[in-house]
């Protein structure tokens, strides 16, 4: 069922330049535009909008790291591996689940979700774009997307629970940051974002 959905899904591709065009973009570059839209709100946003980055970033660390964990106890082969798949661009012949192009996505997504509700849901609807992105080019199945759905899911609510423990970490950093943006331009940096 799974094979049956990729096909579905991947069978999409090669039909639309444009497309197909869009989709590779989104696969390529949607990790290089969540760092933008961070960096957007670590430079641009005050005290608080700075806080949630920080806690976004080390959600999508953490995710990426129970990837990994998962690709050590289960090894699942990628499509274009496993059977005839033409994809739109090449890729390394590594783990297929769980997709840590759309873990990073989503994970940054939902802990910014749980702390922002108006950036939040954009960012979640571009991570599901990006999983399904994934699928559109060939490199992962549905069920690899689902799965990083949930990691990101689970260590997105974790993290949140437990917030307190990084809070300090959290805190000290983005207190230096503004003391020295302080001294640097004498202007407070607590801004409305």
């Amino acid at each position: 069922m799974n094979y049956e959905i990729f096909k579905s899904i991947h069978g999409l591709s090669h039909h639309s330049a444009v497309l197909d065009s869009i989709m590779v973009f989104i696969t390529e570059y949607a990790i290089i535009a969540y760092a933008l839209i961070l960096l957007a709100v670590w430079l641009f946003g005050n005290t608080k909008g700075r806080k949630n980055v920080l806690y976004a970033g080390f959600t999508g660390i953490a995710a990426l790291i129970v990837n990994y964990l998962i690709t050590l106890v289960y090894f699942e082969p990628r499509p274009f591996v496993a059977h005839t798949v033409h994809t739109l661009i090449p890729h390394a012949a590594d783990a297929s689940f769980p997709s840590d192009h759309t873990t990073g996505a989503l994970a940054i997504s939902i802990a910014m979700l749980f702390r922002s509700k108006k950036l939040g849901w954009p960012l979640v609807i571009f991570g599901l774009l990006t999983g399904f992105s994934r699928i559109w080019v060939g490199h992962h199945y549905p069920v690899d997307v689902l799965g990083s759905l949930v990691v990101s899911i689970v260590i997105g609510f974790l993290l949140f629970r437990f917030s307190d423990i990084l809070r300090p970490l959290v805190d000290l950093i983005v207190r230096i940051y503004e003391a020295l943006i302080n001294k640097v331009t004498g202007k407070p940096t607590d801004q409305n974002f």
